[in-house]
């Protein structure tokens, strides 16, 4: 390749966020709807695993034959291991919570990640051509860290 081509490559871009108030109540308001939603599915499993188990020993005419028991306990194991995933998405998002709570303003924090392209060449550094940040004030861009 000559020293004038030049090549298109994918980076991600981070996305920081200065900590304001509207960034913290946005932040809280989120977090506490996918809580809500969280425990909303948690009952919803309950409530839907006791129905299957319920309808199976309906459906039976020995609820206490083995196999139906079988069918049972492989249930409950099921809805065991949905409700662990669940709780520990729940316990994550706590966590979160009490972070978010504890940030002060002005901080710098990361919120994400977005994909662009650049133009890159001979010569260049690789890098600090990879290394680029955003970063947004309630939403409206205050400065773009890195090589375009």
């Amino acid at each position: 390749m000559s020293s004038g081509e030049g090549l298109q490559v994918k980076r991600s871009i981070t996305v920081r966020a200065v900590v304001t108030p509207r960034w913290k109540e946005d932040a809280e308001r989120e977090l506490s709807t996918a809580l809500a939603t969280s425990d909303n599915q948690l009952s919803q499993l309950e409530l839907e695993g006791q129905q299957v188990i319920d309808e199976i020993r309906r459906q039976s005419a020995n609820p206490l034959d083995p196999r139906v028991q079988d069918q049972v306990a492989s249930i409950q194991q099921q809805v065991a291991a949905k409700r662990a995933e669940l709780e520990e998405q729940k316990r994550q998002m706590l966590e979160q919570q009490r972070q978010v709570r504890e940030l002060e303003m002005e901080q710098i924090v990361e919120q994400g990640q977005l994909e662009s392209f650049c133009q890159v060449q001979v010569g260049d550094n690789l890098v600090e051509k990879l290394q680029m940040a955003i970063v947004v004030r309630d939403g409206v861009i205050e400065a773009i860290e890195g090589a375009l």
